[in-house]
């Protein structure tokens, strides 16, 4: 696989750990409840790796910009 292919993969994986780890941190009652409140950290930690990984390839503006567009599609259909 290309780098450039890598990198892509890592940020569409960023925006579905942002994207999970969101949905999360609504479920963890103002982080008053462990289990949820766990898993949305571990979300948020894979998130910015996965950013950190496809930032590397991708440039700064076009990633934020993906990360920013898909995002908030993927958080309203939720």
């Amino acid at each position: 696989m290309s780098p450039q292919t890598v990198s892509y993969l890592a940020l569409a994986g960023a925006i579905l750990c942002e994207v999970t780890g969101s949905t999360f941190l609504t479920k963890s009652a103002q982080f008053t409840k462990l289990g949820p409140t766990a898993l949305m950290v571990g979300f948020y930690v894979a998130s910015f790796y996965l950013l950190s990984v496809a930032l590397r390839t991708i440039p700064l503006g076009i990633a934020y910009a993906i990360w920013a567009g898909v995002g908030i599609v993927l958080t309203a259909l939720i």
